[in-house]
């Protein structure tokens, strides 16, 4: 398959919520360049189909998530406005495939970044932070992929969760996080497991993004990238995270149906 087919591929998987076999075992082994080719080629399909850009994910910057996933190198995915669940909202679980969540610390961007910065000069940039839910979600069989595989699936982004914006000025070096199942601990971590300190996340982002010509948006939320192991979502729960001194961000998944 050529560039534009894969990217037709894992864009179809996404929109129709159906499992497909790793690209790299199905005869379409990728570079990481090529992989985020794909990435773009299949998210420049949602924005024909109406959807705006809302942002940028990290991956890989806990070493939580690089153990879980037996992968090493941090990088990004493409949010739209498709994505983003209102703080209290309601999801079905038949919109995905292998829906699972993690506990994240969001950016708001209050005007462009770009290049490579240090962390101060990318928390210039930001209006306000907030705590956060990813919803990830790959496409591929058994939650299984190498990095290019999943870079090309939009780096499994699927859907966010985030709470009320608080001021940019707020220490958020080491605040404790707790992700709750129906009020029993499910994970616990730290902001501290983000890069050291989770504006790492961000300033990565801005180098990562200008390798490629890009950068991070006026507006734009960047989702620093799980705390903690993603957990798996069931039907019926409530998922609810508490972050030290920033706030609580909490959705429902629907109940199955009998």
């Amino acid at each position: 398959m050529n560039l534009n087919q894969i990217a037709e591929l894992v864009d179809t998987a996404a929109l129709d919520a159906n499992e497909i076999p790793q690209l790299s075992q199905a005869g379409s082994e990728l570079t990481l360049e090529q992989a985020y080719e794909v990435q773009a080629l299949s998210l420049k399909r949602r924005y024909e189909r109406g959807e705006v850009p809302l942002g940028i994910k990290m991956g890989f910057t806990s070493r939580a998530k690089m153990v879980q996933m037996g992968l090493d190198e941090m990088i990004w995915g493409r949010l739209t406005d498709k994505m983003l669940i209102e703080d209290g909202g309601e999801i079905d679980l038949e919109d995905y495939v292998h829906p699972r969540v993690e506990p994240e610390i969001a950016f708001l961007m209050k005007r462009d970044l770009s290049g490579k910065v240090s962390p101060l000069q990318a928390l210039e940039a930001v209006e306000a932070i907030a705590p956060a839910i990813e919803i990830i979600d790959s496409r591929y069989k058994a939650f299984k992929f190498n990095l290019p595989d999943v870079v090309a699936d939009n780096t499994s982004s699927s859907s966010l969760v985030v709470g009320q914006w608080a001021r940019p000025d707020m220490e958020i070096s080491n605040l404790g996080m707790v992700m709750e199942f129906d009020g029993k601990t499910v994970e616990i971590g730290s902001s501290a497991a983000i890069l050291g300190h989770p504006v790492r996340a961000l300033a990565g982002a801005s180098a990562l993004l200008a390798e490629q010509g890009l950068a991070l948006k006026a507006g734009w939320i960047l989702m620093a990238g799980g705390a903690t192991a993603a957990v798996p979502l069931m039907p019926g729960i409530n998922v609810r995270l508490s972050v030290q001194n920033l706030g609580r961000v909490n959705f429902s998944v629907k109940a199955a149906q009998v």
